[in-house]
């Protein structure tokens, strides 16, 4: 199984042959490193519904003719920009034939701005994603705050990788992260969704210095970075 992290809170996920990617988030990061259109993948998942978590989402499920992946609400939205779609909700699990997706909750916002006409629509509730392939267990907390219910996941999934975001302002910061790492009890912890914009910018190295010193395998993944488990 290969992960490739592509920035701020996409990531990749490939094994037994096909691949799906979680919150692609590409042509309007100025740190990724490849473009929408160099996306080959079989889905698309998406946490919640805010620009920076879904911006490529129909492009790429376009180019590759996949569905995406989200709560009911953000898949009928999706699926009115002409979008194959999968809607789901919070409990629920949806097997895409190589892969199985269980859709957990998260502590956050979720919504579509629309500054032109000053609207708001609403994009359901904003989640995580317990990824279920090849006898491993991957988890994406979405954005998030701390939330008890992380220990709760830790207790009852043996979970092999855990990306978890640390920016702060938005989602928790490095202090919140280290403590939701200790619940998740992780085989090994990655930071995401900071460094993308100035107010969500942070030290991931100091973080992983932390997971380590509490006995927690952490590492750092710029965007590009592959590893395999």
């Amino acid at each position: 199984m290969k992960i490739i992290y592509h920035g701020h809170s996409a990531v990749q996920i490939e094994t037994n042959g096909k691949s799906l990617i979680i919150d692609p988030f590409l042509s309007g990061n100025k740190l990724a490193v490849m473009k929408p259109e160099d996306i080959k993948t079989d889905a698309v998942l998406l946490t919640h519904a805010h620009i920076d978590h879904i911006l490529d989402a129909a492009p790429i499920a376009q180019a590759n003719n996949i569905p995406v992946v989200s709560n009911v609400e953000l898949a009928a939205y999706m699926s009115w920009k002409g979008v194959e779609t999968i809607g789901m909700n919070i409990g629920g699990t949806v097997d895409l034939g190589f892969a199985q997706a269980k859709m957990i909750h998260a502590l956050h916002s979720s919504g579509i701005v629309d500054e032109e006409n000053k609207t708001i629509l609403y994009g359901g509730m904003a989640a995580g994603f317990i990824i279920r392939a090849e006898g491993k267990t991957l988890l994406h907390t979405g954005d998030t705050g701390l939330s008890r219910d992380m220990k709760l996941i830790g207790n009852r999934e043996k979970i092999d990788v855990a990306f978890v975001p640390i920016g702060g302002h938005y989602t928790m910061g490095p202090e919140d992260a280290l403590q939701a790492a200790k619940w998740y009890r992780a085989k090994l912890v990655i930071p995401v969704h900071y460094n993308s914009f100035p107010i969500i910018n942070q030290d991931a190295k100091a973080f992983v210095k932390q997971l380590e010193a509490e006995g927690i395998s952490g590492k750092v993944m710029v965007p590009g970075d592959e590893i395999e488990i």
